[in-house]
């Protein structure tokens, strides 16, 4: 473990912000991890995963503390078909998704290609096409920062909600979570091609019974044509999150607009795509700068070269009020804003 000074936080974050680290601290174990916390010199950390979630407005005095723990183990199973896997917080989600598809190990194929690490999972729930994390986590492992002890989350204590959880509310700030274990299934799994572009997917490859891979297959091909690279171009996938609304709310929005995209929640709330929302708006394809909203998904915020954080976020502000102001429904930023 060693700590560097003003480094660049470009390489660390998918938005591709320049913005800079006063001090870095990257760690591979739990035993360097606890050194990191144990620093005389610092009270407070910045923890950093994949930064697929974040958007950095300036640089950070704080010290930066990289969660860089790598390993996945098969731990248990049983024959019903489950099989536990536990999955250290720096590996990459989209490269343990496909590790679990070469093993044929169900579960998570739904999830394909979503951007970050194993460890900011729960923190969100992650969630695509019908799947979301808490369907298949298990408890996940973290380390305490001010006590430096140890503590498991089992899947009921994480109060996992849409894009939320425990670590999002009560528990933010308070844990670093080091590895997550997954039950899944490595016989008799049940897919869930039910979401609609999954299923158009495979019917346009004529595919009427799918393996895990060629579910995952599908889904790596819809959110290709959907969404940017972050490699090519800057983007922390879905910028808002999907409003719900109550059911009489969504009556009055029909009325004008009757082709309106929903989902039904439950019989008194009704979710709206945000991208449709912003679409309507006319925001999609628009650049503003470097700073722009992707030309196939409005829901995609996107850095074309060089814009700053803080350019960013007026976008984000701006389409939030304009949202607002044409339907009177609030979107709210699924990004963490820094």
């Amino acid at each position: 473990m060693s700590i560097q000074h003003n480094v660049s936080l470009k390489a660390y974050n998918t938005f591709g912000i320049d913005a800079k680290a006063k001090f870095f601290i990257s760690v591979s174990s739990k035993e360097e991890l606890i050194e990191a916390l144990q620093l005389p010199q610092f009270s407070e950390y910045f923890v950093l995963g994949g930064g697929s979630n974040m958007l950095l407005t300036g640089d950070i005095d704080i010290p930066v503390l990289h969660i860089n723990l790598k390993g996945k183990e098969e731990i248990a199973l049983n024959t019903q078909g489950d099989i536990v896997v536990e999955i250290q917080a720096g590996e990459n989600w989209h490269e343990f998704v496909l590790w679990c598809i070469e093993h044929n190990f169900g579960g998570v194929e739904n999830l394909s290609l979503i951007p970050g690490n194993v460890g900011t999972s729960p923190i969100q729930n992650i969630g695509a096409y019908g799947v979301e994390l808490k369907d298949v986590f298990q408890c996940c492992t973290t380390i305490d920062i001010e006590t430096q002890e140890e503590k498991v989350f089992m899947l009921e204590d994480c109060n996992f909600g849409y894009r939320n959880s425990i670590f999002k509310n009560e528990a933010k700030g308070k844990y670093i979570i080091t590895s997550v274990e997954f039950l899944l299934k490595y016989k008799d799994h049940q897919l869930n091609t039910s979401y609609g572009a999954i299923q158009q997917e495979l019917e346009r490859k004529n595919i009427t019974n799918p393996t895990i891979k060629e579910v995952s297959d599908a889904v790596i091909a819809i959110r290709q044509r959907k969404l940017p690279d972050p490699k090519e171009i800057g983007n922390s996938g879905s910028f808002f999150k999907n409003p719900v609304i109550p059911k009489a709310e969504f009556d009055r929005l029909q009325e004008k607009y009757p082709n309106a995209p929903h989902y039904v929640v439950s019989d008194t709330e009704i979710k709206v795509p945000a991208g449709w929302l912003i679409e309507q708006c006319g925001f999609k394809g628009k650049r503003f700068g470097d700073a722009g909203v992707h030309k196939n998904q409005a829901l995609v915020l996107v850095n074309y070269g060089d814009a700053k954080g803080v350019e960013i976020l007026a976008l984000a502000k701006k389409i939030q009020e304009t949202v607002l102001d044409k339907f009177n429904i609030a979107i709210e930023a699924e990004v963490n804003v820094i």
